[in-house]
């Protein structure tokens, strides 16, 4: 155990990453159980607008026959997570990478929703490079774009939209919502979102986690792996969903929306977010399963990867393919020259 600690402290980076993409679907059921309400609708509508950002020569997945519409098809939403802080700036810390990414599919009729985490470290094929890398330098090497298509690569899924987010809106969002009930795994002492060491220290236990405390869970990685952290962050996000749309959280909506939005782009219009309504509405809300890639460490040329799982990623793809209704890209392709 103690050997394990200490490989993976010689595996942590100069700077730790802050893993904020529990924060980003909250946007979507916002916007969706808010459309009703005559202010929030417009405020809603006013962030959206702002934040819209279509991804470069891309109008529809190349994956798909047909665009897709989140009111009456099974669609995809990938969530990026970034640190592009004034404190990252400031050092100079060079091209922005992911620091988290989870792919969202959405079946329309079940009403069911899938988060699958993938490692940031995991070593897969990026397009845009025509190499295998970590899968974070994709955005590093053509932002969301390039993200995308990795992602596709790898799973052979279409992935219909994204939503990208700093963590900037983190904390003011859970201190927003009044806290997070939360079971915390262990004890920690983690720094703070001003990087100020060990300003946050939690002990295990079911408790009220505030954006500080929360936001500290989310991204320590002296005490687990990363397959365990991002088990925890989908935690977490299940805990923000299950406040967000509670009845004491309807007055919040604004103030949360504000901090969403001025810290996200997407390629949702407004009118496609409001599909997103039914999900936030069916009987005690969304059904969310969590799904997790699994592999092992590896190096290759004396650089840490995450060497992802043959056999687990082709069940994955299978279970996305299905949730979402789609055959392989391939065999699609024929079906729909068999029918012209």
């Amino acid at each position: 155990m103690e050997n394990r600690r200490v490989y993976m402290k010689k595996k942590k980076r100069k700077r730790k990453k802050i893993w904020t993409f529990v924060l980003l679907p909250l946007l979507l059921l916002l916007i969706g159980g808010g459309a009703y309400a005559t202010f929030l609708f417009n405020k809603a509508q006013s962030v959206i607008q702002q934040s819209f950002e279509q991804i470069d020569g891309r109008e529809k997945s190349e994956k798909r026959m047909k665009e897709v519409d989140p009111n009456s098809d099974n669609i995809s939403v990938l969530f990026i997570g970034v640190d592009d802080s004034n404190i990252r700036q400031k050092k100079g810390m060079g091209a922005v990478r992911s620091d988290a990414l989870v792919l969202a599919t959405f079946n329309v009729k079940d009403k069911t929703v899938k988060l699958l985490s993938i490692p940031r470290d995991s070593y897969v094929y990026i397009p845009i490079e025509k190499k295998y890398d970590k899968i974070t330098h994709a955005h590093a090497y053509g932002g969301v774009k390039a993200t995308v298509e990795t992602v596709e690569e790898l799973l052979d899924v279409p992935v219909d939209y994204y939503v990208k987010m700093n963590f900037e809106a983190f904390v003011d969002v859970v201190d927003e919502l009044g806290g997070i009930e939360f079971d915390v795994p262990y004890e920690i002492r983690e720094m703070d979102s001003n990087d100020r060491k060990n300003a946050i220290h939690l002990k295990p236990g079911l408790q009220t986690l505030n954006g500080e405390e929360a936001l500290a869970l989310a991204r320590t990685r002296k005490y687990d792996n990363d397959i365990e952290r991002g088990k925890r962050q989908q935690e977490l996000m299940k805990a923000i969903f299950k406040k967000a749309m509670s009845i004491k959280s309807l007055t919040k909506f604004d103030d949360i929306m504000e901090a969403v939005g001025k810290n996200m782009t997407t390629n949702l219009t407004f009118e496609e977010m409001k599909g997103f309504f039914a999900y936030a509405t069916k009987d005690a809300g969304a059904n969310i399963e969590t799904l997790h890639l699994k592999g092992e460490d590896a190096r290759i040329s004396g650089v840490y990867y995450y060497r992802l799982d043959e056999a687990t990623v082709d069940e994955i793809k299978q279970t996305l393919k299905t949730h979402l209704d789609v055959s392989s890209y391939q065999a699609r392709t024929e079906q729909f020259a068999q029918e012209q």
